[in-house]
């Protein structure tokens, strides 16, 4: 069994980042609803200025930077996938559906004949 990799925030000032990052936000939920009296305008800019400054806060972070270097990769890896064709698509999907017909007829048969034997032949419940 693998040992999975975790990562702690260790430096001080990472915290520091992501406290402020977690400070910010709050305070942009708080001035949201507290400068609804002031108007649409400045309660949804003081909710994006602050929204804006706590996301430059945390990407500023370790934490944030390996997020980006994960969105990089993912997003590098989804380049290298080999997409089917249409007509490898259409076939596959025939595939399934042909499958799930299969299925649900071997289900309806085995449920019909096992209604059968217990019903009416074991317990002679006939209809």
């Amino acid at each position: 069994m693998s040992n999975p990799q975790v990562e702690t925030v260790t430096t001080s000032a990472d915290k520091a980042k992501l406290g402020v990052a977690a400070l910010l936000l709050a305070a942009a939920l708080v001035a949201y609803y507290g400068l609804a009296k002031q108007g649409q305008w400045v309660q949804w800019g003081a909710l994006l200025v602050l929204l804006a400054a706590a996301l430059a806060a945390f990407f500023t972070s370790e934490t944030g930077k390996s997020l980006i270097a994960y969105g990089r990769d993912s997003s590098r890896e989804v380049r290298k996938v080999v997409w089917p064709t249409h007509k490898e698509a259409r076939q596959m999907t025939g595939y399934v559906f042909a499958f799930v017909v299969v299925m649900a007829l071997f289900l309806w048969i085995t449920d019909k004949t096992l209604e059968w034997v217990i019903y009416d032949l074991i317990l002679g419940w006939k209809r």
